[in-house]
């Protein structure tokens, strides 16, 4: 199995979300520019992901796109199955009409296993790990924006 540009593309957006700004809005340029991510692509995977429920927008000056869900409730299978469907490994309809019964039923089933297991893998990350990650190998986080309101 491989992941598309879009399914790493926006791997590292909700990373750079989770990670940068703590979950509040960002606008896409910043994302863009921070992950090396061509604007207009990374607005058509935000689309698929807003679709998905894992990230809303919001619109104004301090607006952008935020996380739907805090970043322990968002795993990496969540983002995969958003971007790239359902995960396969098994043959087609056309491979599996081809060839001895027996040897399609054993393999399938084989496939059938592999794509559990890659599965429960992306399932078995959330994003909250990720940025654990990011702080123990010392990239270095944005500080939490502090709102200063004066009357």
């Amino acid at each position: 199995m491989k992941l598309s540009s879009k399914g790493r593309y926006g791997i590292r957006a909700i990373f750079d979300i989770a990670f940068h700004n703590h979950g509040e809005a960002t606008q896409i340029k910043d994302i863009a520019e921070r992950q090396a991510i061509p604007p207009r692509f990374l607005e058509q995977i935000f689309q698929d992901l807003k679709r998905a429920g894992l990230v809303v927008s919001k619109r104004g000056p301090k607006g952008g796109y935020a996380l739907a869900k805090t970043p322990g409730e968002i795993r990496l299978g969540d983002v995969v199955r958003a971007l790239e469907g359902e995960i396969r490994v098994r043959e087609t309809d056309e491979d599996a009409a081809m060839g001895d019964a027996t040897s399609r039923a054993i393999t399938q089933r084989v496939f059938e296993e592999l794509e559990r297991s890659i599965e429960e893998c992306f399932d078995a990350v959330t994003f909250e790990d990720l940025c654990e990650r990011g702080e123990l190998e010392g990239v270095r986080r944005r500080p939490p924006r502090r709102y200063v309101y004066s009357i």
